[in-house]
């Protein structure tokens, strides 16, 4: 998991972005469309109060380790800046060609399908950092 590049950058260079940098580019709230592994995917991240929300519309290839990559990254972060939780969104739930790994997965782990305000059905998880498990998220 800890050789997982997203967009060519490891964890551990994300972190070390000047924080400028990450509040315009990365925790903008703004849909971004990236590769994590093998994975392209077009989410959008933001930090609400004491949690850090990823939320997930399109995951495309993948396999290797790349939800578990950005799960740890999230976690990372989220810690060293004093969040609480961790929110995650991953809008599986209508796909045309549904990914059925990723449903396995989202379920073991704990996501819920939830209707959300101003977002619409997805799979939902609400967790605390110090509890999150990093792992095949």
């Amino acid at each position: 998991m800890s050789n997982i590049l997203l967009e060519g950058y490891t964890t551990d260079e994300i972190l070390n972005l000047p924080a400028e940098l990450m509040q315009s580019i990365i925790l903008s709230d703004e849909a971004l469309v990236f590769k994590a592994g093998s994975a392209n995917m077009l989410g959008r991240f933001c930090v609400s109060g004491d949690t850090l929300i990823l939320e997930l519309a399109h995951v495309d290839g993948g396999g290797e380790g790349a939800l578990p990559a950005l799960a740890s990254l999230a976690k990372r972060y989220a810690q060293r800046e004093g969040l609480q939780f961790l929110e995650w969104r991953v809008h599986a739930v209508h796909c045309a060609r549904p990914n059925l790994k990723l449903r396995r997965v989202l379920e073991r782990r704990g996501f819920v399908v939830r209707e959300l305000p101003d977002v619409g059905e997805c799979f939902w998880l609400r967790s605390a950092v110090n509890t999150y498990r990093v792992g095949n998220a």
